[in-house]
């Protein structure tokens, strides 16, 4: 095949008489991926990805992808059969597999990864490969199209799986190829290498970093956040044996352990001689007191005020006294200007592409403070919430400058306002509310 989509005209096609190419999801100028249907499953979802390999190569290809098909892991993609196949004279191997809703190649163009994202991502990744590793095979090529989702549980793809220290002719290396792949064989540490280049892509969208970082270049790695970082450092050390291992890795996502043992809790600290009161009686002696001088400052109060008798003894006051201009009337309350309520005119969703969606694990909030001129337009969006994405973040805060309102009107006068515009992003919807505040 000379191109990618050259493959696509074969949809509808059979293979072997039993799996149809049901529709073309991909692919590369040597391999092509289509969706079909598992036998003896039947209505089970399954890809079939068609190989092109030269003739002298196809039994040794054959044996690789029938040696995937006894591997089991729950974080492995499964790989039910493999053969060999033809169609219009052209010559291919084949294997049926899981079918993936995703793959992080298709994530990381639209963003990077956030730092608990690459937390999640990293233990099943690092369990599949421990396994693969105790098999006495190694991955090979560890990459963003081979990390998938089926449902909501990460995946590894592993139709290229070949047995350790075996030497692999590429006709093209990527970054992802450990430095001694290209004069010798493939190793557990070559893995190692590739997972450390994975890390830097997911979290710069940068892969090419990976090699600035391996060189030792100062401040390279400085836009990896820790523990990756070091992780970062470990897994792109040339030489392989200085590399870092699963298990390292593994310790590297736990919390840190203590370095000293917690204080003992405090003992109760037992009463001195002389005050072993209980706190009941305590308190009922304070009690006590206080209303004893509440009584007795009451009965001053009273004293003061003087008896009726006394008061009747008390000379009158002089008629001019008495007769008191009258107070002038308050003034009347100024009239406060009548306003009408403001309303959103126009609501703008951010927008979000399906696949960067379905990345989301519950639910992503975000507020955007946003102030309105009197023509309804936004002037300033600044963030009230972040939230944990950063780029969903910049989304709502995209959209949120969009918004349109009608003003509120005081005294027939349309005025300026302020509102706070939050959002709330899920896997499977996308809200916003909207609340006028206080300028």
């Amino acid at each position: 095949m000379s191109n990618v989509e050259s493959w696509k005209p074969w949809e509808g096609r059979l293979v072997e008489g039993k799996f149809p190419l049901r529709r073309w999801l991909g692919g590369s100028d040597h391999s092509a991926v289509f969706l079909t249907e598992t036998v003896p499953q039947g209505s089970g979802k399954a890809a079939i990805k068609l190989i092109a390999v030269e003739p002298a190569d196809a039994e040794r290809r054959l044996a690789q992808l029938r040696e995937t098909t006894r591997l089991s892991h729950p974080h492995l993609m499964r790989t039910f059969e493999a053969g060999r196949g033809q169609i219009d004279g052209a010559s291919f191997v084949y294997v049926v597999m899981e079918h993936a809703d995703e793959d992080l190649a298709e994530i990381l163009p639209q963003r990077a990864l956030e730092a608990g994202e690459v937390s999640d991502l990293l233990p099943p990744l690092l369990d599949a490969l421990a396994y693969i590793h105790g098999q006495g095979m190694v991955h090979g090529r560890i990459m963003p199209s081979n990390i998938l989702a089926v449902g909501d549980q990460l995946k590894l793809a592993c139709d290229e799986v070949i047995a350790a220290q075996t030497i692999v002719p590429r006709t093209t290396r990527d970054a992802y190829d450990a430095p001694e792949t290209e004069s010798g064989p493939v190793s557990p540490a070559s893995d190692v290498w590739a997972i450390g280049v994975v890390l830097v892509e997911a979290l710069t969208q940068t892969p090419a970093l990976a090699q600035r970082i391996a060189f030792g270049e100062s401040g390279a790695s400085d836009r990896i956040p820790e523990p990756f970082r070091g992780m970062v450092r470990e897994c792109l050390q040339a030489d392989p044996k200085r590399r870092c291992s699963l298990a390292q890795m593994h310790a590297r996502l736990q919390p840190a352990a203590r370095s000293v043992p917690a204080p003992p809790e405090p003992k109760p600290v037992p009463p001195a001689r002389g005050m072993r009161w209980p706190a009941v009686a305590i308190a009922a002696a304070i009690v006590l007191l206080l209303l004893i001088g509440f009584t007795f400052l009451h009965s001053r109060g009273k004293n003061t005020a003087g008896s009726p008798a006394e008061s009747a003894q008390t000379p009158p006051a002089d008629a001019a006294q008495v007769a008191r201009p009258p107070e002038p009337a308050a003034p009347e309350p100024r009239a406060q200007p009548k306003a009408s309520g403001a309303a959103v005119a126009r609501k703008v969703m951010p927008d979000v592409p399906k696949r960067a969606q379905n990345t989301i694990s519950g639910t992503i909030k975000v507020a955007v403070h946003v102030d309105v001129d009197s023509s309804g337009k936004v002037t300033s969006a600044t963030f009230r919430t972040r939230g944990s994405s950063a780029y969903f973040a910049e989304r709502a805060l995209k959209a949120a400058k969009s918004w349109e309102f009608s003003p509120p009107v005081v005294d027939g006068q349309p005025t300026a306002s302020a509102w706070l515009l939050q959002f709330r992003f899920r896997r499977s919807s996308i809200q916003a509310s909207s609340q006028q505040v206080k300028r």
